[in-house]
């Protein structure tokens, strides 16, 4: 299946699993917010300090603008497969887009390598 029009890059399974883990650890000791809505207000104002893009999300409109506004103001972006997942992973019952990492909690050391190692596949 081709990728959507949003994902820049392609990202192994383990920075995946990275990243759910990430999101679950900042969602019991961190902070989160959920919804595009909201994930592209904290990206505006900087507070993120990592955002997750489901890629299977319809129609991929809804996330085309997320990668160059991280790009735009220096957060890292990561790409998880299922936003049914992702949702799950931050603590919801419905899927969700993307979701933005404010404080990462007990996940700060995962996080750290996970944006290291994206930072290397982008290039």
């Amino acid at each position: 299946m081709a990728k959507a029009v949003f994902v820049r890059f392609e990202m192994p399974k383990e920075l995946k699993d990275k990243a759910y883990e990430v999101v679950e650890l900042a969602r019991d000791t961190g902070k989160l917010k959920k919804g595009t809505n909201e994930v592209t207000k904290i990206v505006e104002r900087g507070e993120a300090v990592l955002v997750v893009l489901a890629e299977d999300v319809q129609p991929p409109e809804i996330l085309a603008h997320m990668p160059m506004l991280c790009e735009e103001r220096n957060i890292p972006y990561a790409y998880v497969d299922s936003k049914a997942q992702l949702g799950a992973s931050c603590g919801l019952e419905k899927p969700t887009a993307s979701i933005a990492v404010l404080d990462a909690g007990k996940g700060k050391p995962i996080l750290e390598a996970l944006v290291d190692q994206v930072k290397k596949i982008k290039g």
